[in-house]
């Protein structure tokens, strides 16, 4: 009996094989469900921190046409907007942990949007109908260029998904192709700072060149550290490996780096053209950087990737639209422009104000207050005395000079 029933036990264990195959289909929609949380995630990040930063300049705009005394983060709608900011912020850095490098990064461009559609809304100035189309109307085919490329990358994004645990990090930390793109970057990056710090090449290019390379390594290590407190609250413990505390320590310099960067950038720089340009950028050098380290593009079909990079091209043209309609901010400058002057400074070469500040005596040309000078570099003063009339032969000088002795 043993004997006769061991062909239909062996006969029955197939069908079970043949499931466990087919098993692969639910992972596949397991991780297209990540992808959607991931990008759920970013999305909603991106919109809370283009409505903190809305909330906190208008809280600076408001105070300084009110003239109120106050500062700035003693008023409730700045403290709200840094509640909202860290709440996106958080949002962002958790989106990570479950969507691929290469889908979270072309996000960004959400906040573009948010921060265009807020602007429209809340404007002050009151427009007529033609003239209002007129003005905004890149900024609507901008935005509906930049919505239509966010759901094809949303749609075609990179479906590979790894668990973040040390030893997967370490291993695609020490091999050759992400050890061969930063020796590339390294050499980039080596190369566009001599000729930004000796060379004097302050293009925007340049600068944004370097916040770039420097946000891939930021987005690399984001992930990295993100995941592993995923997988660490999931029940298996990460913090004990070394390789988390080097990412996380790679992620605050790079990010502190790319900060001072930018505030460089802003300096020479007008806001709109660095967030065009910055996108673009950051972008390609982020899903590049993605796509080597964390191998987002293994197994994706030709179809799927081509996609995905006109998702990009398109998200790319629709924040150069929004941007590109922003009024440019110029610069107040008080006194006397010195560009005509050969061989003057400006307070436009290289990022330095020679002008005189406000603070100052309001002098012209005047540098400091010169109300606290030592005696000796007050201007002398000649006394005018009236010209006396006495014999009709000699005539009076019509001035003298007195000498001041020390009581005076």
């Amino acid at each position: 009996m043993e004997g006769g029933n061991s062909p239909n036990l062996q006969l029955q264990q197939l069908p079970l094989a043949t499931a466990a195959v087919s098993v692969q289909p639910h992972t596949d929609s397991f991780s297209y469900k990540e992808n959607l949380i991931g990008a759920l995630l970013a999305i909603f990040g991106h919109l809370v921190i283009s409505i903190a930063l809305n909330l906190q300049k208008y809280s600076h705009i408001r105070l300084a046409g009110s003239k109120d005394p106050r500062a700035y983060f003693k008023t409730k709608t700045w403290w709200c907007g840094l509640f909202l900011l860290v709440l996106g912020e958080l949002g962002v850095f958790s989106s990570y942990a479950f969507a691929p490098l290469s889908l979270i990064v072309p996000l960004s461009a959400v906040s573009v949007i948010a921060s265009a559609i807020i602007g429209i809304i809340f404007i002050k100035e009151k427009w007529k109908p033609k003239d209002f189309l007129r003005r905004y109307v890149l900024s609507f085919v901008g935005c509906g260029l930049a919505i239509v490329g966010t759901y094809l990358l949303i749609t075609f994004g990179p479906n590979s998904h790894e668990k973040m645990t040390g030893e997967n990090i370490t291993r695609h930390l020490v091999s050759w192709p992400f050890l061969l793109y930063m020796l590339v970057e390294i050499v980039i990056f080596c190369l566009l700072l001599y000729f930004y710090k000796e060379k004097n090449a302050n293009y925007i290019v340049v600068i944004l060149l370097l916040v770039a390379l420097l946000g891939s390594m930021t987005a690399v290590t984001v992930k990295a550290v993100a995941g592993m407190i995923v997988v660490s609250i999931q029940g298996n413990l990460q913090l004990d490996y070394p390789i988390f505390y080097i990412m996380l320590v790679c992620m605050i310099a790079t990010a502190t780096f790319q900060a001072t960067f930018l505030a460089q950038a802003s300096q020479l720089y007008d806001s709109s053209e660095i967030a065009s340009v910055g996108y673009i950028l950051s972008t390609t050098a982020a899903v590049t950087a993605g796509a080597t380290f964390y191998l987002d593009f293994t197994g994706e079909d030709v179809l799927h990737i081509c996609m995905f990079a006109l998702g990009c091209l398109i998200a790319f043209l629709g924040v150069f639209l929004i941007t590109r309609n922003r009024k440019k901010a110029v610069p107040f400058e008080p006194y006397i422009s010195m560009d005509a002057m050969p061989g003057m400074q400006n307070m436009h070469d290289k990022g330095i104000a020679v002008q005189p500040d406000l603070k100052a005596s309001f002098s012209y040309g005047a540098l400091e207050n010169n109300d606290n000078m030592p005696e000796i570099y007050t201007p002398a003063t000649l006394p005018i005395v009236q010209e006396q009339h006495g014999s009709k032969g000699i005539s009076a000088p019509p001035y003298r000079v007195l000498e001041h002795s020390k009581k005076e």
